[in-house]
């Protein structure tokens, strides 16, 4: 399960040397972790909760740190491993984490190569803006599930976060008024592979509310909506609930 661990000024143990571990001290020291060693550790009044190991024979070593409670990752070693550690991309405040589950730190690099050259230098710029109006669009939208929908909806056309914006783009979408998405929309599937989505049927799952499905709809589909968005398996799609609706059919 990925999650974003706050480490700014909490003690991270690091055990090991050479180029492995220096990078690891790297990654740590950027995120702003008090970086000890695994005997300086046990003075701590607020202990460690996380444990990077690089070193030669990393199994005692885990197994004393795992003994104490602590998460551990070891470098290469997935096997060993509690948590790893994600190729990362940063446009602050905005960090995308890429993991392969330890099977491939190469891939995961390939893909960070990837992203990098996609995404704008001003994505970090749009969150902060967003960030900023946080105030401005719950009142202009109180209902929760009608401001995801309209952010949704802008993040899919005029604040489109792949494509470089202005530094008023924000301000200026409330501006206008801005947009809420609420319909129903009907996708017929000419493929069980979600790769062969389009990119308006991938988009208005990922905006759902909720998803009408038939029975024979993989998985592998429905799980490109959002996780906490509703999946209702039915014959056919109710059409008097509000929001964002998708009906998912597999086609002749």
């Amino acid at each position: 399960m990925p999650i974003f661990v706050r480490v700014d000024g909490r003690p991270v143990i690091l055990v090991g040397e050479g180029a492995a571990a220096d990078a690891k001290r790297r990654l740590l020291e950027r995120a702003g972790a008090v970086v000890l060693d695994e005997t300086d550790a046990t003075s701590e009044a607020q202990g460690p909760r996380l444990a990077l190991v690089a070193c030669d024979t990393p199994e005692p070593v885990a197994a004393r740190l795992k003994a104490r409670g602590l998460l551990v990752n070891v470098a290469d070693r997935p096997d060993l491993c509690d948590f790893t550690l994600p190729a990362i991309v940063e446009r602050q405040p905005v960090t995308i984490a890429i993991g392969t589950g330890g099977a491939s730190a190469g891939l995961a690099a390939a893909l960070r190569q990837r992203l990098e050259a996609v995404l704008p230098a001003s994505l970090g710029q749009l969150a902060d803006a967003l960030a900023s109006a946080r105030d401005a669009l719950r009142a202009r939208w109180p209902d929760s599930a009608a401001r995801r929908r309209a952010l949704g909806a802008a993040l899919a056309g005029p604040l489109d976060p792949l494509t470089e914006q202005p530094d008023d783009a924000v301000a200026r979408w409330l501006s206008s008024g801005g947009t809420e998405a609420g319909a129903l929309v009907s996708i017929l599937l000419r493929s069980t592979d979600p790769d062969d989505l389009t990119l308006r049927q991938a988009r208005a799952l990922a905006q759902a509310d909720r998803v009408t499905h038939r029975p024979d709809v993989p998985r592998a589909i429905l799980d490109r909506a959002r996780a906490d968005a509703e999946r209702m398996p039915c014959t056919a799609p109710p059409r008097d609930l509000p929001g964002l609706t998708v009906d998912v059919a597999m086609g002749a």
